[in-house]
């Protein structure tokens, strides 16, 4: 179980994060929702290192990882899959999934992950050596997904992988992280999407300047009237 209690993080004089406690349940699907600027991005990025928490902690199967540096948190189970997918685009495919592979080394379980990836997204396999530059935005979406998968995570977080995606790529990606899930592993999902994540999520929290306004079970948040007419388009 990932737990925050009382986080806060700030950027210089900008508070982003205010006094936030969630949990992610080994095995779940939790999802974090909010408008931009909310503190979504700024949660994971405390999570995995990127940001210092200068209030609370951050436990992960019972071990603080507060302050660790992230490549530590990528080799304590936790792997990121960033907004804008930061891809190598230089690189093919098959490289950049390679990439991500520096945690364990290109061993035979490495190898494995790699074409597990490719069996999770065909569409990259016939695309292996074609520079990431040259994918569709779904694609490099995929590929931002498998080069995370390549450290063998036990809890994926994912910073809205559903962005600036066409409604049927949407549904493809949505159906992946469900399938990864159901791999067993736990997922972290930040999205503005609600009407799409809200129906899949064990639990979700919805943060509002820093602070989490409202959490519960997704589909309850569903018929909640301030979620409808702020992330449903519903009043």
């Amino acid at each position: 179980m990932l737990r925050l209690e009382n986080v806060s993080v700030a950027y210089g004089a900008v508070v982003a994060l205010r006094s936030c406690s969630i949990e992610v349940p080994s095995g779940g699907i939790v999802t974090l929702l909010g408008a931009n600027g909310a503190g979504k991005t700024t949660a994971l990025h405390a999570i995995t290192g990127f940001a210092r928490a200068r209030a609370g902690t951050i436990t992960w199967e019972g071990r603080s990882i507060a302050g660790l540096a992230p490549d530590r948190v990528v080799r304590a189970g936790i792997s990121l899959v960033p907004e804008h997918r930061q891809l190598f685009p230089d690189m093919t495919v098959e490289e950049n999934l390679v990439m991500g592979c520096f945690v364990h080394g290109l061993n035979a379980r490495a190898r494995i992950a790699i074409e597990q990836a490719f069996t999770l997204f065909p569409e990259l396999a016939d695309k292996r050596q074609a520079h990431a530059a040259m994918l569709s935005g779904g694609q490099q979406q995929m590929l931002a997904i498998g080069r995370a998968l390549m450290a063998l995570p036990r809890l994926l977080l994912l910073d809205e992988p559903s962005l600036g995606l066409a409604p049927l790529m949407v549904d493809r990606i949505l159906a992946a992280i469900r399938t990864i899930n159901q791999g067993g592993v736990t997922v972290l999902l930040v999205e503005q999407n609600a009407y799409r994540t809200l129906p899949m999520s064990t639990f979700s929290y919805v943060l509002e300047n820093g602070r989490v306004v409202l959490s519960g079970r997704g589909r309850d948040l569903m018929i909640d009237p301030k979620v409808k007419a702020s992330y449903l388009g519903m009043l």
